[in-house]
């Protein structure tokens, strides 16, 4: 059979980061449904191709395939899209088009195949098929995901040989690549390499780098960018604001928050479920309950409905401010409104009844998830064992951990740290020094925290020697301390003299290293 040019999607359609044509939703034939019901069900790619190659070859046919790999796309399942955009390029008589590459490569990358991704792309070139700057941002993603900063400048460089000089949906792609492999000083430079180029920065840029420095608790670089970006006339939407009051929600800068939030009224754009929950986190971290509360009436008034996200801030908001009563009220309205809790409501509410140090009721809690099918995790197990430590229970305390350490549960640095820091106020050195010898033969390294701890229970003991022998050997060990360490340091001291030693010591053997020092 002749290779047939296919329907009217050839070419155009499916858009990087726009869902489909315009981001206007796929919408789908009756066959096109056949279609998709049987290829989410079969997950034998062979019994899938096996199917296809009964459908004729025609235009109609072309367009019922491209909106179902859309469709699947957009409900993240990758496999099935995949096994479609295969069967068109490799198995079916259609001309071969830029766009099911695209499509396929995308699929790879967001399951972490690069090398799949890169045969795809190396396939395309030999089709004849011109690259387009989709291809580049979804090769370039795929390779940032992967943690494969080399290649994914090297296909950023490429796609000059292609005549396109790299746009906004590439840098995007690259700086939210960047993002996701937890290097945002990279995602920075990008930044600016962008701006150099003379590449007009869009809104989506703006919103990526404001959640990068919201993240690293920067509210004062997030709203350096807000502001650049409205100086330079490019229109901030839902989720720049979004991303900016999350940002002042991270350091509990409510009346901030606010601010933006009404300043995003003014600008005709209606707050949505997730603009609303940033609000009450902020009200949540600055430790007003009570506000957090009227925000969550506010949403419900304005015909905004809450979901799973809006009550864990909820039961976390009353559970930091210690009204743990009311924390429990909230995550029983959850229930009844037909919301399952999940592991992070219930650890929610552990820590409110943690910090109340109800110890029965933490127990239940744990009990309640296991009987739910939710296996406690190490976070979990960690609360239980800092809980049992500061009532002094030490016994089950100990329980917990030799059940971490035979069980499933795997126990990391902060499970040791705690036990550090516990044993060390109770004053049990020789407990304390034995755990912190073992972290090596648990394959563990000792940070800040771990030393920090350590030092600490020397300290209220006033034992300043000790305390800079641990100093040494913690920059020995290349651990850097932090505003924390030198506290504990200072608070060793008992005279002038040794007041002056410590903070030349630290200065002396720091220099260049941001350690505020208290004054």
């Amino acid at each position: 059979m002749s290779r047939k040019r296919c329907g009217s999607l050839r070419g155009q359609g499916w858009k990087y980061g726009s869902g489909f044509v315009d981001g206007i939703f796929p919408v789908l034939s009756p066959v096109a449904h056949q279609i998709l019901n049987f290829v989410r069900k079969e997950v034998d790619p062979n019994n899938v191709w096996a199917a296809l190659d009964t459908l004729p070859v025609t235009h109609e046919t072309w367009d019922d395939l491209i909106n179902v790999a859309v469709q699947l796309r957009l409900n993240k399942q990758w496999d099935p899209m995949a096994s479609i955009c295969q069967w068109i390029l490799y198995k079916s008589s259609f001309q071969t088009d830029v766009m099911c590459y695209n499509l396929l490569i995308d699929a790879y990358g967001q399951k972490y195949l690069y090398k799949k991704a890169e045969e795809t792309y190396v396939d395309l070139l030999q089709a004849r098929c011109i690259p387009t700057e989709d291809t580049y941002a979804l090769l370039i993603k795929a390779y940032c995901a992967c943690g494969l900063l080399g290649k994914a400048e090297a296909a950023f460089v490429d796609m000059r040989k292609y005549g396109l000089p790299p746009s906004a949906i590439v840098y995007n792609a690259y700086i939210d690549g960047l993002m996701k492999a937890r290097n945002p000083q990279r995602a920075i430079e990008i930044f600016q390499r962008m701006k150099n180029d003379g590449c007009q920065p869009s809104t989506d840029t703006y919103t990526l780098l404001i959640n990068l420095h919201g993240k690293a608790s920067q509210s004062y670089m997030a709203l350096k960018l807000f502001n650049e970006m409205r100086s330079k006339k490019c229109r901030p939407d839902i989720c720049t604001y979004t991303a900016l009051v999350n940002a002042f929600a991270r350091e509990g800068l409510c009346e901030k928050a606010e601010e933006i939030f009404e300043q995003m009224q003014e600008d005709k754009l209606e707050p949505d479920v997730y603009t609303y929950n940033a609000l009450m986190e902020a009200y949540s971290r600055a430790g007003f309950p009570y506000g957090a509360a009227e925000i969550f009436s506010l949403m419900r008034h304005m015909g905004c409905e809450p979901d799973r996200a809006s009550y864990n801030i909820m039961v976390d908001a009353y559970g930091r401010a210690g009204l743990h009563e009311d924390a429990q009220a909230v995550f029983n309205e959850m229930k009844r409104l037909g919301i399952t809790p999940t592991m992070k409501s219930h650890m929610l509410l552990l820590c409110a009844y943690s910090k109340a140090r109800n110890v029965t009721k933490c127990e239940e809690i744990v009990n309640q998830m296991s009987e739910s099918g939710l296996e406690p995790d190490t976070f979990v197990l960690n609360s239980m064992m800092h809980l049992y430590g500061q009532l002094g229970q030490f016994e089950k305390m100990e329980e917990v951990l030799t059940a971490m350490e035979k069980g499933p549960y795997e126990a990391d640095i902060s499970t040791y740290n705690i036990l550090i820091n516990i044993y060390g106020r109770a004053g049990f050195f020789e407990r304390m020094e034995g755990i912190f010898q073992s972290l090596t033969t648990k394959n563990l390294k000792p940070d800040v925290v771990t030393w920090t701890s350590r030092l600490g229970a020397y300290s209220r003991k006033k034992l300043y020697r000790k305390c800079l022998e641990i100093f040494e050997e913690m920059i020995d060990a290349g651990c850097h301390p932090d505003g924390g360490t030198a506290k504990v340091l200072l608070s060793a001291c008992s005279s002038e003299d040794q007041i002056e030693q410590v903070t030349t010591v630290i200065r002396t053997m720091h220099k260049g290293m941001e350690i505020a020092l208290p004054a």
